[in-house]
């Protein structure tokens, strides 16, 4: 069953120009940047539904198997019966896992999704709502950053509140803290966080093997840099085109006169800063019209589109400490890549 789709949004056009103006009118010599939820309309969905297939993007395979295997371990810690709640849920690919679970203990259960794509949300509530007998969907549309969300709680049913594929490493420390209590807020003793997060490669990485493979330490395989790399600059070109279609994003939106095939997509490793990033690379000197306004490129110049922060076992217990959460159960996978915890609201 599907309700109909809240849209919580407010003028998405007028967010979409604030965002642009603010990020490209920059003045000469300081960086452009656009933010990641930009990426997200229907195209940009569909292309990251491809990414998430690909053999170099290994954080969806490996969080699904952790899922898989730990469902019912999770649902049981929780104790039901639940609700499920999905920040940045996307066409919620791996939430199935959990909803059979959580049907294994209730005759029933109401998921409520959240998301900026509302064709995302569509293609989720269509797909679980046929295919999960027993799921009521209740889709929300709007930018859980900036905007405000509602969360209904059943009479007698504790919140489990889902934020997985590691899309709070798409925020810097300060605002991963904020959404997380902007969540938290919503939640009540007994509640609880499910987070994933993609881990940081171990130290001694940095300068070391860069033939793509992981390497073993200590007995364990870990990541390298170069594997960490190619999850964001695949062979096939699909992140690419993911990235420049934020672009092709605003001209849709906005009418401007961007032309995505004119940048390059750039990957990079920031240690410093234990975090992915992507880039648009200008491949000359040009210039573009947004909203009466003129944006010009240097040659090289770039747009910074995304971060994609990795975390250790002490940042996690750290980001949940001043949240507002406590961890409960960890579940890693052997290779120390990605983690799943489960924390209760404190």
């Amino acid at each position: 069953m599907t309700r109909a789709i809240i849209d919580s949004t407010t003028s998405l056009r007028d967010a979409i120009l604030r965002e642009a103006l603010d990020g490209l009118l920059k003045p000469a010599g300081e960086q452009k940047s656009l933010p990641a939820w930009l990426f997200y309309d229907e195209h940009g969905s569909n292309l990251f539904q491809q990414i998430t297939e690909l053999p170099e993007y290994y954080l969806t395979r490996t969080e699904r198997k952790l899922l898989a295997a730990h469902a019912n371990e999770l649902l049981l810690e929780m104790g039901a019966p639940v609700t499920l709640v999905e920040l940045g849920a996307g066409t919620a690919a791996k939430t199935g896992l959990l909803l059979h679970a959580a049907l294994r203990f209730q005759p029933e259960v109401l998921y409520q999704p959240i998301d900026v794509s509302a064709s995302a949300l569509r293609e989720a509530a269509e797909t679980l709502g046929a295919e999960i007998p027993g799921v009521i969907v209740a889709p929300q549309v709007a930018n859980y950053i900036t905007e405000t969300f509602t969360i209904e709680r059943p009479a007698g049913q504790r919140i489990l509140a889902l934020y997985i594929g590691s899309s709070i490493g798409n925020f810097p420390p300060a605002e991963q803290v904020a959404i997380l209590r902007k969540l938290r807020a919503h939640l009540q003793p007994g509640d609880a966080l499910l987070l994933g997060v993609d881990m940081s490669p171990v130290p001694g990485t940095m300068n070391g093997n860069g033939n793509g493979h992981a390497y073993i330490s200590n007995g364990r395989e870990h990541k390298s840099i170069a594997t960490l790399i190619a999850a964001y600059d695949d062979s096939a070109g699909v992140t690419a085109a993911f990235n420049r279609n934020i672009l092709a994003h605003l001209n849709r939106e906005l009418g401007s006169d961007f032309d995505p095939a004119r940048f390059l997509h750039r990957a990079r490793w920031n240690p410093a800063q234990s975090r992915m990033e992507m880039y648009l690379e200008s491949n000359g000197a040009q210039t573009f019209h947004l909203d009466g306004h003129v944006i010009s490129f240097a040659a090289d110049e770039t747009i910074h589109t995304e971060n994609s922060y990795k975390f250790t076992a002490e940042a996690v217990l750290t980001l949940f400490a001043r949240s507002g959460f406590t961890p409960a159960l960890t579940l890693e996978d052997p290779a120390g890549f990605f983690s799943v915890t489960l924390a209760t609201a404190s």
